[in-house]
């Protein structure tokens, strides 16, 4: 497994810290120390909380169950704001997806892109492919829904999201892989799968590469690009 931490950290220049996968996570926290003290409080606390779960998931090892949540508790600090009245009808995918394109849209180096449409290619219509991480899916099944609404839907889907691939959509394939992504995350974190079982382990093992790879990417771009509106933070610290 391609992890963060072992990848070797370089600088293309004086105060950049270069958004590839070569990103360490090393190279992350000392450049998050570097600039931090110019940051507002709630991006501060944000990025250090993110990082301190992506630095906690690389000590487990092979357990990718618990890499997994880790690695979405850390992509969920990064993304996670306040709800205010006028979006708190918003869902997640909402407003992960109003993330997305706040870091699309200051990825000059089209690290994000090259990661997808590259790297991670085959991992990512495995996961288009994959019926068991389709929210409808398992809708229909708890419904006792019988007809054929949930495969119409995820044919329809499926090409939707090939023509993205095609396209080289960024955003669009990250919030297509993120859906995919957080039915899985919501399997774990109910209850709805056996640790280390070995019914999923594909789409465990590919989806704990995509975050561990996508999301120190993410945290880099925030870094680089504190005056992006990344929003107020859920749980701010309280002190006594």
């Amino acid at each position: 497994m391609l992890d963060a931490q072992d990848l070797v950290s370089t600088f293309n220049a004086p105060g950049d810290l270069p958004v590839t996968t070569e990103t360490s996570l090393d190279a992350l926290h000392a450049r998050y120390q570097e600039v931090r003290e110019g940051f507002p409080e709630s991006l501060r606390v944000r990025l250090h909380r993110a990082l301190s779960w992506l630095r906690r998931a690389e000590l487990l090892g092979e357990d990718l169950d618990a890499q997994y949540l880790f690695r979405w508790i850390a992509f969920n600090a990064a993304y996670a704001r306040d709800q205010t009245m006028d979006d708190a009808v918003g869902t997640e995918r909402t407003r992960y997806g109003a993330f997305f394109q706040a870091v699309a849209a200051v990825d000059r180096q089209q690290s994000l892109q090259r990661e997808l449409f590259t790297t991670f290619s085959g991992p990512i219509r495995t996961l288009i492919d994959n019926r068991y991480v389709y929210e409808p899916f398992w809708r229909a099944m708890r419904e006792g829904d019988s007809s054929d609404a949930w495969e119409v839907g995820f044919d329809a889907a499926k090409r939707a999201a090939m023509h993205a691939l095609m396209r080289e959509n960024t955003v669009t394939v990250l919030s297509i892989v993120f859906d995919r992504l957080y039915v899985l995350r919501n399997q774990l974190m109910h209850g709805g799968a056996t640790w280390n079982s070995r019914v999923n382990r594909q789409q465990l093992a590919d989806g704990t590469r995509i975050l561990g790879t996508l999301v120190p990417i993410m945290i880099s771009l925030m870094l680089e690009h504190p005056d992006r509106d990344y929003g107020e933070i859920l749980y701010p610290v309280v002190s006594d």
